[in-house]
């Protein structure tokens, strides 16, 4: 290669990446950032893609997200920060920290993935936040991380921690693990009149989960998906 062109292409490398300016953190290796950005549409080598990156991104969110936690709740026992984490980590979420960084605006994709449709455009977003979380874990390790998710993930816990639509999650991940959809059913109904108490059962594919209990029928269903959720997913 000519020593001009050569020397472009250096240049070139070490230049800023936008990306790099809203993160505030600059890759010594570049590659870790071109492939935390590349959809397996365009390179189907996973070496070259995003999806390792992404796989070991959970993994370092997981991590730092459990801390802050336990520093945040000294007093409190592993089911409260199991579900506090929980919602910090689910895919929405995460997709909504994505949008935050507007990381889809640097997506590596071919043209026939539909990013118009939304829910393909949340799961890109967020596995490009995960992809990205475990490219900067690679090139300058934990530390860079942690201030990354605590600047998102973190300051919007409380957006995540809001109430959450347990049955919309459990009908779509029904869904995503090509499950039946699940059926709710009121198997019990005790108390008086004014002070009702419903007993709800959720049946995926001929299994019948655990119950949930509520004032009425709604919040017994809502109780429900997330016992079975809870269970699905551990």
């Amino acid at each position: 290669m000519p020593l001009k062109r050569l020397l472009t292409t250096f240049f070139q490398y070490l230049k800023k990446h936008p990306l790099e300016k809203t993160l505030k953190y600059h890759f010594k290796n570049k590659d870790y950032l071109i492939q935390a950005l590349t959809h397996r549409s365009k390179v189907s080598n996973p070496r070259n893609n995003y999806e390792r990156l992404e796989f070991l991104g959970d993994a370092v969110i997981d991590i730092i997200i459990s801390h802050f936690l336990m520093k945040k709740f000294p007093m409190d026992d592993e089911g409260l920060l199991t579900k506090k984490r929980s919602g910090l980590v689910q895919k929405q979420f995460l997709g909504s920290m994505g949008n935050h960084l507007n990381l889809v605006s640097y997506i590596s994709i071919d043209p026939t993935v539909n990013l118009t449709n939304q829910k393909v455009l949340i799961r890109q977003s967020a596995n490009l936040f995960e992809a990205l979380i475990g490219a900067v874990y690679l090139d300058g390790g934990l530390n860079p991380c942690r201030r990354i998710v605590k600047e998102t993930i973190w300051k919007h816990k409380k957006e995540a921690w809001k109430t959450k639509n347990y049955k919309g999650e459990l009908i779509e991940y029904c869904h995503s693990n090509s499950l039946k959809p699940p059926v709710f059913l009121v198997s019990n109904v005790t108390g008086p009149e004014h002070q009702k108490i419903f007993e709800v059962h959720v049946i995926i594919n001929k299994k019948t989960f655990p119950p949930g209990f509520g004032s009425n029928k709604k919040a017994a269903e809502q109780r429900a998906a997330e016992n079975t959720l809870d269970l699905l997913n551990s």
